[in-house]
């Protein structure tokens, strides 16, 4: 299976993870050719190799107005001119430096003239996107990311997301790195995204509504239920592009696992720290347990969270069940126990992913009756599994076909098979037979 890790242990912004994935490809010179034809008005992007701690890498120059933007170290609009809407702060604004090198730096370094009242809804950003030269793929992706930046800002300045207003030279900043990225990923087409837990660093930020804790609160509500962590590191490190489009894209949030490498690109800030200041991708084929070189299965990190319930009835544990299919779990069920005072109950579980951990947790308390949950963390082993097409006597079908540990499995839809027997006026069981899987 072909994956990209990101490796972020010194946070993320969207640049670094554009200039991460830029170096993967084998012709990043075409590429960047290419984006800057798509037809984002007033923006070119450039890249330049830089070094952090002696080792060397990319950094991604967004050049706006023909002005390269000079970063400063906090967040805030330094203008003070009221607006009823909120002033978008992500991405270009960092103490962590990323390198959206922003002449305004909030701060408005350069003149006003330029800025100082542009400001975008974002059904004006999501049109921005729908009319770039792009595919429809990278579109979708690109609006769904900053949908996750939008109603995050919506959330901390308690406002609907109609109203939320974002600066023109931080939207241009931020629409050029998410439809960046978004465009790289579909060029490497890869099979999954992984990602380290994150390193959001650690302080505090100063913003137009005064000086905030790390992570600033659009940040730390995007990344609900993705794991994160601070070392000694001061200053702001995941920005609120990077969280979002890490959130959208990635499987998973789990430690390196076992992959045969092919190639490492380094994405770098532009802030010296004791630590290089950099994203790491890693582009390469997924850890594989192999029983001979044609049967091969894969392994992942799975939590399963359980509990006791003796007070539901079977229409409200089915619909708590299928909210948590509806959620994402990989899996809900349930098996009868004895308890307390000779009850008979159920021993509820979900599992799911581990960054899908704290929403499955809230809809368990929400839609059943429990008051405590017990977490395991598991291992799961699963066969390799891909989609086929049989010749049949019905015509072509479609089957899943599964490999792993010498076994072979292949199955067709259920759906099919019934479709076929009422077609045909024909059991199950004659129909399966007739197909000789």
């Amino acid at each position: 299976m072909k994956i990209v890790y990101f490796e972020c242990t010194m946070g993320a912004a969207g640049d670094m993870l554009m200039a991460s994935l830029l170096e993967l490809l084998p012709n990043p010179t075409e590429f960047l050719a290419n984006f800057n034809k798509v037809g984002i008005s007033k923006v070119v992007i450039k890249s330049e190799s830089t070094a952090k701690c002696g080792i060397l890498g990319t950094h991604v120059k967004i050049i706006i107005d023909g002005q390269e933007e000079i970063q400063q170290d906090y967040h805030g609009h330094g203008h003070s001119h009221e607006h009823e809407h909120s002033h978008e702060h992500h991405e270009h604004s960092h103490e962590h430096g990323h390198s959206h090198e922003h002449g305004h730096s909030h701060e408005h370094g350069h003149s006003h003239e330029h800025h100082e009242h542009s400001h975008n809804s974002y059904k004006q950003i999501e049109a921005t996107i729908n009319g770039l030269k792009i595919s429809d793929n990278v579109k979708n992706n690109a609006i769904a990311i900053y949908k996750l930046i939008a109603e995050a800002e919506s959330r901390s300045h308690g406002k609907p997301v109609e109203q939320i207003h974002f600066h023109e030279v931080g939207e241009l900043d931020a629409i050029a790195d998410i439809v960046g990225v978004c465009m790289l990923i579909e060029e490497l087409n890869v099979d999954k995204i992984l990602a380290s837990p994150i390193n959001v660093g650690s302080g505090y930020v100063r913003c137009s509504h005064g000086v905030l804790p790390v992570p600033a609160p659009a940040t730390a509500h995007i990344l609900q239920g993705v794991p994160i962590y601070s070392d000694e590191t001061k200053g702001e490190l995941c920005t609120p592009t990077g969280a979002a489009i890490l959130k959208h894209f990635a499987k998973d949030f789990v430690k390196l696992p076992t992959i045969n490498i092919s190639k490492i690109g380094y994405g770098m800030g532009t802030k010296n720290f004791e630590k290089a200041n950099c994203v790491r991708a890693f582009l390469g084929d997924m850890e594989e347990i192999s029983v001979d070189n044609n049967d091969k299965t894969e392994k992942s990190e799975v939590i399963e969270l359980v509990c006791n319930l003796d007070d539901m009835t079977a229409e409200a544990v089915a619909f708590a069940q299928q909210t948590l299919f509806e959620a994402g779990a990989l899996d809900v069920y349930s098996a009868p126990i004895g308890m307390k005072k000779s009850r008979l109950g159920l021993s509820f579980t979900c599992m799911c992913r581990p960054s899908d951990r704290d929403t499955m947790l809230a809809l368990m308390f929400k839609h059943t009756a429990t008051l405590g949950i017990r977490e395991y963390v598991v291992q799961r082993h699963s066969m390799h599994r891909e989609t086929a097409e049989i010749s049949t006597p019905y015509g072509k079908i479609k089957v899943k076909k599964s490999t792993g540990f010498g076994v072979t499995k292949v199955k067709p839809e259920f759906d099919v098979i019934a479709k076929i027997a009422k077609e045909n006026n024909l059991s199950i069981a004659e129909v399966l037979s007739k197909l000789d899987i």
